[in-house]
């Protein structure tokens, strides 16, 4: 069985070998049947082209497998598959690519870590000051195109804020001061400071008026902040009519021709401008489709919605004296896409296949952590099996009984951040219920829908929550329980709404007498993760031959596997550290998507 909600892309026909260019369109998993049976028509495949997350995909529908293979490419969905694998008790085999980086691991509950045994890192953030007001890299204003794309099309999100700041951040005078000086600039009838979204909706998402307030009206009262400027390149307004003035830059006409390499040209500002009016009349069309009160979602995928991002972050790179990008390289950064390679989809395919094997022989002491990394190690080996380590007693999922404590501040936590920030967003639950354990059990939060919604805005402390309380969370989807203990505190950093205290615990590591490979962990999010136990004495896949291999004694045996169990624990600590410096900035892992 396969179930899989994407659909074939241009961009998956260079790293996979079951779709091909007739597909684009198609769902993957009906296409994916259809190319298997071609080559063998015994196989007996049924594809859903639908959302693993699908209630409908409950925990027993999971125990009815034997086995259960991962290769997403989204942590909140890898998340999900981990729990109702150990809620089913079925065991899973995680996977993911990386460019030339890639590995396999199999998870089964009460014998392995589990996919959140460890915290993955975060997404990377930038200070909303910066895109605002100071970009100076390429990635600020993409970012900032995405936000604005938000503003003029989706759902609106304060801390997504396109507009410069209303009083100079770096400015010494008092807020009050700063105020005054901003209301000022307003009213010379020269520069407009207006939100963004009720200023476009004014004009009808006129493309000409909303290019003249982002690239010249905007940038121009962010110049009237002069201590930004000090150390800073100033930015340079654009105006529309001296860009359509400018003289047009013919491209190619053979890279016209191919749609690959035109993805990889950077235009000119006078095309980009083009574009991006061109873009906004069209989303704005899309959007009076759907109706009042509807919004868009930005998809890479979307034509429109790239040709929006890329023109909007281009013009702004070149008002910013930045080097403009490609629609290829601006799709890769604000997709969190990294590049995928189909020989190393294929070697991790035929890894997973190997495991799988393994784990239907009844041989899952025998599965490995299989690193596969872009260079070869001191031994020129590609690939590296490390021995599964046990869970983690401090994990909050497969723990006997999961707990966490959480650090707020009950008088300014509302029960709606509660419920969509921490208990979904953080802890991945995906329709959870959640009462306090006050002996009278009260109703914090209900899965039912419109049942507590009244107490959204409302602060915990208005249920009488304070620090020492506990909160039951229930997902019965995930058949997943989590017991929450507030910490209350008043000394949180600025704008940090909680904290999860031990968010990275401590694993279980190896004897005192074993150090190098304590607290090791694998900072990408495919799914492996590191190992600090000794591996058994045969590995099929990576074997360390003995010196005396044949002639030596129970003794001398004995010395040579201790021997090994070194060598395979400095071989894969070495690669975990490795592995977690090449990718502790990556946010998702592409994984044979």
């Amino acid at each position: 069985m396969q179930i899989d909600l994407d659909t074939i892309d241009v961009s998956n026909l260079n790293r996979q070998f079951l779709f091909q260019k007739k597909h684009v369109g198609r769902s993957k998993a009906q296409v994916a049947k259809e190319s298997v049976l071609q080559f063998y028509p015994e196989a007996n495949i049924i594809a859903y082209h639908d959302s693993i997350m699908n209630p409908d995909y409950n925990v027993e529908f999971f125990r009815q497998f034997t086995l259960v293979m991962n290769a997403l490419d989204n942590r909140a969905a890898r998340n999900h598959v981990n729990r109702m694998c150990l809620a089913a008790d079925v065991p899973l085999i995680e996977s993911g690519t990386a460019g030339y980086l890639g590995q396999v691991t199999v998870i089964k509950k009460g014998v392995t870590e589990c996919y959140e045994c460890h915290p993955k890192p975060t997404q990377k953030t930038f200070p909303g000051c910066t895109i605002r007001n100071t970009p100076s890299e390429p990635i600020h204003c993409i970012v900032w195109a995405k936000y604005l794309f938000n503003q003029l099309f989706g759902e609106e999100d304060a801390d997504q804020e396109v507009s410069p700041d209303r009083a100079d951040p770096e400015a010494a005078w008092e807020p009050a001061e700063a105020e005054a000086r901003a209301r000022a600039s307003n009213e010379d009838g020269e520069i407009k400071r207006v939100s963004t979204k009720e200023w476009a909706k004014s004009t009808g998402y006129d493309p000409v008026k909303l290019f003249t307030k982002l690239f010249k009206d905007d940038i121009r009262y962010l110049l009237t902040m002069d201590k930004l400027w000090r150390k800073r390149k100033p930015p340079v307004p654009l105006d529309w009519a001296e860009v359509q003035n400018q003289e047009k830059n013919v491209p190619d006409q053979q890279n016209e021709s191919s749609s690959v390499l035109k993805d990889q040209q950077v235009l000119d500002v006078k095309s980009y401008a083009h574009l991006f009016s061109k873009s906004v009349e069209t989303l704005r069309l899309h959007l009076a489709e759907k109706g009042d009160g509807a919004e868009l979602i930005w998809d890479k995928d979307d034509p429109s919605a790239m040709d929006f991002v890329t023109s909007a972050a281009n013009l702004r790179m070149h008002v910013f004296s930045m080097n403009m990008k490609s629609r290829f390289d601006i799709k890769s950064m604000a997709g969190n896409i990294i590049p995928a390679i189909a020989t190393t989809n294929a070697i991790i395919a035929g890894l997973i296949v190997l495991e799988g094997l393994k784990i239907l022989s009844g041989k899952i002491d025998q599965c490995r952590t299989i690193f596969l990394n872009k260079q070869p190690n001191p031994k020129k080996k590609l690939l590296v099996p490390c021995a599964l380590d046990p869970p983690n007693p401090n994990c909050y999922v497969c723990a006997s009984k999961p707990e966490v404590t959480v650090r707020l501040n009950v008088h300014k936590v509302t029960v709606l951040t509660l419920q969509d920030k921490i208990v979904k967003e953080k802890f991945a639950m995906v329709a959870p219920d959640i009462q306090i354990d006050d002996g009278k059990g009260t109703i914090l939060i209900s899965s039912e829908e419109g049942e507590t919604e009244a107490n959204n805005d409302r602060k915990l402390s208005d249920f009488g929550i304070r620090n020492g309380t506990r909160l039951q969370a229930d997902d019965f989807l995930q058949d997943y329980t989590l017991l929450i203990n507030v910490l209350h505190s008043e000394d949180l950093e600025k704008d940090v709404e909680f904290e999860v205290v031990g968010d990275a615990p401590e694993k279980v590591g190896p004897k005192p007498s074993e150090p190098t490979s304590k607290n090791i962990t694998n900072g990408s999010d495919d799914g492996a993760q590191p190992s600090t136990s000794t591996a058994p004495d045969q590995d099929d896949l990576f074997i360390i031959d003995s010196e005396d291999e044949g002639h030596s004694s129970n003794a001398d045996d004995t010395e040579n596997k201790s021997r090994k169990r070194k060598l395979e624990d400095k071989e894969c600590v070495s690669t975990k550290r490795v592995r977690m410096e090449q990718t502790e900035e990556q946010d998702e892992i592409i994984a044979l998507d």
